[in-house]
């Protein structure tokens, strides 16, 4: 039977008893307006461990000025419905005043990878990002943390955070899911009217006509990063403006010269007033 609790005490108690059993923990952090994107997350975390939690919690500190904090979707009683059925053993809903103490002085510098593509478009986002995954992992300590790989940039900069700051959990990257028309699922995506889902539709479109000059042997960076502008270009036109369209390092985020063994496309865009990321591992083929 799930559970569903508000308060840190109530987690630790709950963790703590699942400890004492030699049960493993994982555990999914949401914002809610939960997908099928964040339910296969609770599925992986679910194979993987003996108990799941997964939390409910739109922080404020991760929206940039101008941003859509106040309308983000909200719709916590369903969303622990959906995780209760797919088998979240602790479902914890804090509030801001639970997370943020009034007189809060210290948050975590997310370092250079929070500098450019994510970081660059949305100032301070990553600094919001990083202090809640923290100050979560820090009350919930699971064994396995379980993180979307569309929020590639995200899911690197948790690996950093989870490494220099010694928190000893180990983050697992689950891969995109996405709707039968290609469009990476995000919570975002109700927001768009079908005319703007048709050209969002560019940013999938893009990807896969990269990974395709790949394994037709195109290797240079910047001829790939123009193969997809010319894609969101045929697909959407002017409907869509660009932030980013790059060929990256997995690791360090940073642009390659030159496509080695593996990289990452990563592509952001704004369709009316919605924004989408969306990204793709790029290979070459054996022996190319």
């Amino acid at each position: 039977m799930t559970e569903r609790v508000s308060s840190k005490d109530e987690v630790r108690a709950v963790v703590a008893s699942a400890r004492r059993e030699g049960k493993t923990v994982g555990f999914v952090p949401t914002m809610g307006a939960l997908h099928e994107g964040h339910l296969s997350l609770v599925r992986a975390a679910s194979s993987r461990c003996d108990v799941v939690v997964a939390s409910i919690f739109v922080n404020p500190t991760q929206f940039s000025a101008g941003e859509d904090f106040e309308l983000y979707p909200r719709c916590e009683d369903a969303d622990a419905k959906l995780l209760a059925a797919d088998g979240v053993d602790l479902v914890w809903t804090p509030s801001v005043e639970t997370m943020y103490a009034a007189d809060a002085q210290v948050a975590v510098d997310p370092g250079p990878l929070a500098a450019r593509w994510e970081g660059q478009v949305r100032p301070g986002h990553f600094a919001g990002a990083a202090t809640i995954v923290a100050k979560l992992l820090n009350v919930v300590r699971p064994d396995l943390a379980f993180f979307g790989e569309k929020d590639y940039q995200q899911l690197v900069l948790v690996r950093r955070l989870v490494l220099d700051l010694d928190l000893g959990v180990g983050i697992v990257g689950c891969p995109i899911v996405r709707d039968p028309d290609g469009l990476a699922l995000s919570s975002r995506n109700a927001y768009l009217t079908p005319e703007q889902r048709a050209a969002g539709l560019a940013l999938p479109a893009a990807l896969w006509a990269v990974a395709s000059e790949v394994m037709l042997g195109e290797r240079g960076g910047r001829s790939l990063e123009a193969a997809m502008r010319k894609r969101v270009s045929e697909v959407a036109g002017a409907d869509i403006v660009l932030d980013y369209a790059a060929i990256v390092d997995p690791v360090t985020l940073e642009q390659v010269v030159s496509v080695g063994t593996t990289a990452r496309a990563i592509i952001a865009g704004r369709v009316g007033r919605t924004r989408l990321i969306d990204n793709i591992e790029i290979k070459t083929p054996p022996g190319g």
